[in-house]
Formats: C-alpha cells, sequence, structure tokens
C-alpha cells in the first residue's frame, strides 16, 4: 500500500513537470518563405557625433576653416589672417602665418579635434595640407602634444615640412605618435620667417578600415562587419530633411575631390538645448561615394534615403511654405536618377563618370533608393508621386521605399500605409521606439497603441508593400539607455520580424553609432570614446539574428494556451510564461536554427520537438544570460560584460524527430543550431 503511493507521487510530479514544460514543434521537412539578404541591416545617421568625430576617420575639426566661426576648434597664436580666396572654390577660406616680428615669438595653429585627438602609441598618422609660400620658401613643424603634460615637453612626435611653392600643393608626412593619449591636440607652428599660407589641414590613422587614404575608423568600421548586415541605410534620418531646405544633406555636395565638398550645418546641432553642440557641423568627408563603398566593404545592400522636397515637419509642423512647391520639384526628382546612375551607371556616363573618377569604375549595384524620411500626409504623399514615377520610367527595377510616419500605429499610419499601397512602393519604412510595455504587448499597451509586439505583423496584408522596419529600439520607461532588459525584450519582438519574412524583408535598430562625450539620442548600438569603443547588448541581439538568419522559415508552433485545437506562434501570448521563439532553414549550412527569447523573470523549461530531424544530434548554442542588474549595460571600461557565450545541448532521439529539452535561464535569449 505505501509502495503504490509512492509510485503515484513519483507519477504525479512526472506529469506536473511535464505540464510546466513549454513543448514547441519545429517543421523542418517544409521550408517556408525565404529571408531575404537584407532582413537584418545598419542605419546610419550622422547623430551623437557619428560621422565627423566617430566612424569618419579624420582626426581634425574644421579642417578648412569653413565654420562659421572661421577658427572654431582652432587655437591661432602670433601673427596670423583668415583669408577667402583659397584653390577650392567651395571651400575657400584658409590661414596664413606671418613673421611676429620678434624671434622669441611664434605664429601657428593648434587643433583640438573632436572632444580631444586619440593617438596610440607605436602607430603611424599621416599628416596632409594644402599650402603655398608666397616668396617661394617657407617650412613648418608639425607635432603632436599633450597640453596636460607634466612632463618637460608637450610635444611628444614632431616632423619638419618644406614649402616649396608659390603655387598650392598638397604635403604629407607620416608621423608615429610616441604615446597613448586620448586628449591630445595638433600644433602647427611657421618655422622661420617666411610666410605659409595652410588649407585643408587633415590627420588620419593609417590603419584606417581596408587602408583606405580617406577611410573609416577601424575598429568602428569592423564592428559594422562583424554585424553582418544585408543592408546599410543612410546618411538618414532627419539630417535628410534639415532643420529647412537650405541645409538639407545633399549627396551631389558630397562627392568629387574631399577638399572641395562644402560644409553643412549638422541639424542635430541644437536639436535638444539638454544636449548643445555648436561645433557640430558636417564636412562631407564621408560622403556618398563612401558610404558606397562602405556597405561593399562590409557586404550590404546600399539603401541611399533622399530629399522629397521637404523640410523637417517636426519643425516645420503644417507649415506648406516650408517645402518645395509642387510645380519645382524637378531638380530634387533629378537628384534620385542622378544618384542612380552614380551608382549604378556606366563610367562614360556624366554621373557614372564622377564614381569612375573617384576610384570605382565599376557599379555599385545599387538595388533600393529611399523617398523621404519620416514624413506624413499628403503634402508627402503628393509630392512623392511624381518621384514614383519618373524613377519608374527610368529605372523599373530599382525598388522605391516609402514611409508611414513616425508612429507605429494611429491615423497618419493608416493613411500612409494606404497612400504607400496606392503609389505601389515596393516597401514601407515604418518607425516605432517605443517603451517595454509595446514590445512585450500587455493588455495595457494593446489597449494603446493597438497592433503591437511580436504577434503584429501576423495580420499584415500579404499582397501589398513589403516592411521595412527602418527605425526601432526599445526605449525604457525611465531608463533611456543600452540597458540589458530593453535588449532582450527586442530579442523577443524580433522572433515576430523572422517569423513573418515573407512581409518583412528589411529591419534596422536606430541609432547606430554615439560619442561618449558628444551623443544626443540614446539608445545606441555602438558607443565609443577617442580611442576606445563598446557594443551595447542590442548590438549583439541583432548580431546574433544577422548571423544566423537562416535561408528559409520554419514553422515553429506550440499548443493552443486557450485550448484551441490550433497550434499557435510561440509569441509570448498567455500561457506562454513570457517566451518567444521563431526557426529558420539554412540551406547553404545544412542547419536549422531556433531562437528562443525568455523575458520572464524566472527559468523556462522548454522541449523542442525537431520534426524530421532523426538521430541525436549535438545543438550548438550562443546564449545571452546575465546575472547581475537587469538595468546594467557595457561600457568602455567593461565592454564585454554581457556578450553572447557559446554551449552545446544535447538532443534525444524521438519518433522522426529529434527531441531537445532544455532550461532557458531567466531574461535570457539563445540561439540553437542543429546539423540536419
Amino acid at each position: 500500500m505505501k509502495l503504490k503511493t509512492i509510485c503515484c507521487a513519483i507519477a504525479m510530479t512526472g506529469a506536473l513537470t511535464a505540464q510546466a514544460q513549454h513543448v514547441m514543434d519545429v517543421q523542418t521537412l517544409k521550408p517556408g518563405a525565404p529571408v531575404q539578404p537584407t532582413m537584418y541591416g545598419l542605419f546610419f545617421e550622422d547623430i551623437n557625433y557619428a560621422a565627423d568625430g566617430g566612424l569618419y576617420g579624420e582626426l581634425v575639426k574644421n579642417r578648412s576653416f569653413e565654420f562659421p566661426d572661421h577658427l572654431m576648434g582652432w587655437e591661432a597664436f602670433g601673427t596670423f589672417e583668415v583669408k577667402a580666396d583659397g584653390p577650392f572654390s567651395r571651400c575657400p577660406h584658409y590661414v596664413e602665418l606671418r613673421n611676429p616680428g620678434h624671434g622669441e615669438r611664434r605664429s601657428g595653429l593648434s587643433n583640438s579635434g573632436f572632444f580631444g585627438i586619440g593617438l596610440k602609441q607605436g602607430e603611424d598618422y599621416r599628416f596632409s595640407v594644402w599650402a603655398k609660400a608666397p616668396q617661394g620658401q617657407g617650412k613648418i613643424i608639425v607635432q603632436f602634444i599633450d597640453r596636460a603634460s607634466m612632463g618637460e615637453n608637450q610635444q611628444f612626435t614632431e616632423a619638419k615640412i618644406d614649402i616649396t611653392s608659390k603655387e598650392w600643393k598638397k604635403y604629407e608626412v607620416v608621423m608615429k605618435s610616441a604615446k597613448t593619449i586620448d586628449k591630445g591636440q595638433l600644433r602647427i607652428y611657421l618655422s622661420g620667417t617666411q610666410t605659409v599660407d595652410l588649407e585643408h589641414i587633415s590627420l588620419f590613422p593609417v590603419n584606417t578600415f581596408k587602408n583606405r587614404p580617406n577611410g573609416m575608423r577601424r575598429d568602428l568600421a569592423q564592428a559594422l562587419a562583424d554585424a553582418k548586415p544585408g543592408l546599410l541605410r543612410f546618411p538618414g534620418g532627419c539630417i535628410v530633411e534639415g532643420v529647412d531646405l537650405a541645409t538639407r544633406y545633399q549627396w551631389k555636395n558630397t562627392v568629387g575631390p574631399v577638399e572641395n565638398r562644402p560644409l553643412n550645418e549638422n541639424r542635430w546641432e541644437y536639436t535638444f538645448p539638454h544636449r548643445f553642440y555648436p561645433d557640430y557641423f558636417q564636412s562631407y568627408g564621408l560622403g556618398f561615394f563612401e558610404f558606397f563603398q562602405l556597405a561593399e566593404d562590409i557586404g550590404a545592400e546600399p539603401l541611399p534615403v533622399l530629399n522629397v522636397g521637404m523640410a523637417c515637419q517636426f519643425q516645420n509642423w503644417n507649415n506648406e511654405s516650408a517645402h518645395v512647391p509642387m510645380d519645382q520639384l524637378q531638380p530634387y526628382i533629378q537628384d534620385c536618377l542622378d544618384l542612380i546612375e552614380f551608382a549604378n551607371g556606366p563610367a562614360t556616363s556624366q554621373w557614372g563618370k564622377v564614381r569612375a573618377d573617384m576610384g570605382h569604375p565599376e557599379p555599385f549595384n545599387m538595388k533600393f533608393i529611399g523617398v523621404g524620411n519620416e514624413q506624413w500626409d499628403d503634402m508627402y504623399f503628393k509630392r512623392l508621386e511624381p518621384f514614383v514615377k519618373a524613377i519608374r520610367a527610368k529605372y523599373p527595377d530599382i525598388k522605391i521605399v516609402g514611409t508611414s510616419g513616425p508612429d507605429s500605429e494611429g491615423e497618419m499610419f493608416e493613411k500612409g500605409w494606404k497612400a504607400m499601397k496606392g503609389q505601389k512602393a515596393d516597401l514601407v519604412d515604418e518607425h516605432f521606439y517605443r517603451p517595454e510595455a509595446w514590445f512585450l504587448a500587455t493588455p495595457e499597451a494593446k489597449e494603446r497603441y493597438g497592433n503591437c509586439g511580436a504577434l503584429r505583423y501576423d495580420s499584415y496584408d500579404r499582397k501589398g508593400p513589403k516592411v521595412f522596419a527602418g527605425e526601432y529600439a526599445c526605449h525604457g520607461k525611465g531608463k533611456k539607455w543600452n540597458h540589458y532588459e530593453a535588449s532582450i525584450l527586442e530579442a523577443g519582438f524580433m522572433t515576430g520580424m523572422e517569423r513573418n519574412a515573407d512581409v518583412v524583408y528589411m529591419t534596422a535598430y536606430a541609432p547606430l553609432f554615439a560619442h561618449i562625450e558628444g551623443w544626443q539620442w540614446r539608445p545606441d548600438l555602438i558607443w565609443y570614446d577617442n580611442l576606445r569603443m563598446f557594443k551595447s547588448v542590442s548590438y549583439y541581439v541583432q548580431q546574433l539574428y544577422a548571423s544566423n538568419k537562416g535561408t528559409n522559415v520554419l514553422s515553429l508552433t506550440t499548443a493552443n494556451p486557450a485550448g484551441g485545437k490550433k497550434p499557435v506562434p510561440v509569441a509570448g501570448q498567455e500561457g506562454m510564461d513570457g517566451l518567444y521563439a521563431s526557426s529558420v532553414w539554412d540551406a547553404a549550412t545544412g542547419e536549422v536554427i531556433v531562437k528562443v527569447a525568455n523575458t520572464s523573470r524566472q527559468p523556462q523549461s522548454i522541449q523542442l520537438n525537431l520534426l524530421g530531424v532523426e538521430g541525436q544530434p549535438t545543438a550548438q548554442t550562443l546564449t545571452l544570460s546575465y546575472n547581475g542588474s537587469y538595468d546594467d549595460e557595457n561600457t568602455l571600461d567593461q565592454p564585454e560584460r554581457i556578450t553572447p557565450k557559446a554551449g552545446s545541448v544535447s538532443t534525444e532521439a524521438g519518433k522522426k524527430m529529434a527531441v531537445l529539452n532544455d532550461q532557458l535561464p531567466a531574461m535570457s535569449f539563445r540561439v540553437y543550431k542543429i546539423k540536419k
């Protein structure tokens, strides 16, 4: 009698364990919708000192003296004059250094860079300057200096350059830094008594990404490549529009010789009074040629976004006069057509020749173009129409990306989608910066926002334009930074994008870059100072998806928690205890890839039934898990505090399937890779 009671107790315990376990079926024999190569991409906007002072390798600020305050970023001393008849028509300013008239005096310039100049001991740096000597001969001394040095000398590296002509010429010298410093300066002295004129003073690491002379900061560009992006959207964002049309981003100003690219005001300079940076301008050194080249270097499809004839709507609310009249749109339309020729045209065409002369005779094979950024309502829809008509007529194979505006729901969002369907846009760019509740699709969030969370795209029209989730991030309530919890919620939400790959063709977290001393907006994927960088946990979530995107969606379902007969997607719905999951097949590697996010505060047991996988293959795993505070994040001092960890899980042989049993830690994300 006693033995029977014990056996019954054991049986009941087993039943309870099985009941608590979440069972998921993966149909591996029926690959579904293809996952687009562009599915997980990157969005670059020059915000947070993302270009000058960030990704772009130039270390000198205001190198051509074109800032409204021509010496901003510089400290000039001795006898000098800023002049405006230089050799470059769109950057005419330069500085003339003259003999100060006394042997103990000095004439020269010091540049403070972007929050200082970062230099590494033993690394080579290429200094260049356009210069002339009105008397035919002159000399300058170039130094790396440490103004805060407690030693005898401020300078720790020095080079001398002879200026040998009355005409403008480019002079270069490679200088090896004798120390590591994050806030160094560049100093230039006039040597001797002969006057020297200096223009476009530049300092680059020799060791740029791909060793390009006008190249990218290596560690930051490598982080982009390591993210395995399928897409690079550029140059923005709100800078495409500008605060007004005069300050909009104009791609034609960003190509050709770098010395003759005009300065542009950065619309993020003064947007936020509490994060005000009066020295934030665009040198256009990182221009459209460099963007296309970068996309090619990191294996991503380029998606340029051009102005639709509108200034920023937020700052010109319902002000029709701030935008281009309908009968004056042709130059803007022509910019789009010319850009396609620049990217794809033969080297004998007008704009294809510009590309070829810059060093890339082969086309970039651009496939997508965005027209307008985050605009809405009729003033956008009516302007977009002639753009679509002109692009379709001349370049029918180019896919056009329109926008549904700045919200993920509401009247303007619905109106935007209706207009994009009417104009037959190929993709619609959706933007959503939303709190945790939106990503979890809580009852309160559903009441406020409507269609949100990982089930968002299940109900989308399969016959209309495809989705480009072009800007999104989880903004924690009262915690608008890159904390761990937000990243895990993003991972859960992304299972819904992956599961709906038949309608979601492109995605991109936003923003991408932020200088630790110069940000205007957060959270951001990658943070840095002048020498160091770290990748946020959200970066690793994006990387895990992009590196394991597969080629086709696989059905992954569980029993209906509400008791219905039809199995349902695993998307954190009631009864799933905060679990989200999706699965893909990778035809290139022969792997089944399953992604599971546990957004709950408790460990969760799961059982994956891999239908069609026979035997007992071992699943390789990559896991994001953390035992500290969920408000924690990676930092410059602890860049790898939270990173994915590799492991493995054994499977058991079932009837025409392999069975994987595992326990997911609380608030974690795990990728399983099973060789079929």
